[in-house]
């Protein structure tokens, strides 16, 4: 290698370590802020109904749904399931939902007719027209949630010019230690990233851990038909409302993401459609998240520090990304009061994310619940052949 050129390299690494490592304390302080927000409270309490599109018996899927099934809400609510499959496995589940609550308002959707691309939308195509009630709140079927997440949900959307209300997540492992992998990245990646995105004005979020809107603003955006060739659907619904002129809101309420990856191939194949959504929504945003690497830029510095003979430089870039990033970790257990007994594994999970992070910009085709979907420029997909049997 040439000298000059592995001594710029040097510098280089050096600075996005450096540069990292501030990146991670701030983000702690900003975690430290969401603590202490306070929760909306409602004081009026319109009808509302819930929409879950389901596709197989996932792991904890009965404890996800159930925590939808009881809740502290003093209107009248609504709950929605969708399959597609007439022999889905979900259809049990929701089954035994309905004899533990059978006071609660629930319906199935059984619609094996495919409306577009993405899967998910396909299935809120078809649970559209069964819509009771005047707000509509869509949650993925891996999201649990408390007893009063309807009621504070609500309470942030009934604010002036809001038209729509997301949430934050953290995640759940369930399982060994893909699951957990999987879960530190929700918890000390995605979370703080986005909380960070926030206090900056960057970030425009919208998720499918919790979308919630008027169903006249459904109405005014085109309703879920418009989005059904979006890989980030979630990301497309906040913009289209933003386009009305209405407001996009995040309350600092945090519900759950079950984490169930049980091998390192689930893992890689979810992290890359998630990272490959994240680059389709934001090309730019994404590239800006290199600085969110400190420890492989650090790894880099202590292999090229040695031309100089500053091995100790390199050392100690290592051991400040560890301890930044460690700081971090520990102050999101803090906030979310979790138990901190994953940080041994920080150093895995956070070059795991940078192997992902590389990647993603070299991928664009994803699988999405058996079926590979190609990725076009503008974020839209294209499926490749037929659904796994």
């Amino acid at each position: 290698m040439n000298l000059a050129y592995a001594e710029w390299l040097l510098i280089a690494c050096i600075v996005m370590a450096a540069a990292g490592c501030v990146y991670a304390l701030g983000a702690a302080l900003a975690m430290r802020r969401l603590a202490a927000e306070s929760v909306p409270v409602g004081a009026t309490f319109p009808g509302v109904t819930i929409l879950k599109p389901l596709a197989g018996a996932e792991a904890s899927l009965y404890d996800n749904l159930a925590s939808f099934c009881t809740q502290h809400y003093a209107g009248q609510s609504q709950l929605l399931f969708g399959v597609q499959d007439p022999t889905d496995a979900a259809i049990e589940i929701v089954a035994r939902l309905r004899a533990k609550w059978p006071d609660r308002d629930v319906e199935l959707v059984v619609d094996s007719g495919t409306h577009g691309p993405n899967p998910k939308v396909s299935n809120l195509v078809a649970l559209q027209g069964h819509i009771r009630h005047d707000i509509v709140i869509l949650a993925d079927s891996d999201i649990a949630v408390t007893p009063d997440y309807v009621s504070t949900i609500v309470a942030a959307l009934l604010r002036p010019n809001v038209g729509l209300v997301t949430c934050l997540y953290r995640g759940a492992a369930q399982g060994g230690v893909w699951a957990r992998l999987a879960s530190m990245a929700i918890d000390y990646r995605f979370l703080p990233d986005v909380i960070v995105g926030l206090e900056l004005g960057l970030a425009r979020p919208c998720f499918g851990s919790t979308v919630a809107l008027r169903r006249a603003t459904l109405h005014a955006i085109g309703g879920f038909e418009a989005f059904l060739d979006h890989l980030a659907d979630d990301n497309a619904i906040g913009e289209a409302v933003r386009a009305t002129g209405m407001q996009v809101v995040v309350p600092p309420y945090i519900v759950v993401h079950a984490c169930s990856e049980r091998t390192a191939g689930e893992l890689l194949a979810h992290e890359l459609r998630w990272a490959r959504t994240l680059r389709a929504v934001s090309p730019l945003g994404y590239a800006g998240l290199v600085i969110t690497h400190p420890l492989p830029f650090a790894l880099i510095a202590a292999a090229l520090s040695g031309i100089d003979g500053l091995g100790s430089l390199g050392v100690g870039m290592i051991a400040s990304s560890i301890a930044c990033r460690l700081v971090l970790q520990f102050q999101i257990d803090h906030t979310l009061r979790m138990s901190s007994r994953r940080w041994w594994l920080g150093p895995v999970r956070d070059m795991l994310s940078f192997v992902v992070y590389v990647a993603s910009f070299f991928v664009n085709v994803v699988s999405w619940r058996g079926t590979r979907y190609k990725v076009r420029p503008d974020g839209t997909l294209a499926p490749l052949g037929k659904p796994k049997a």
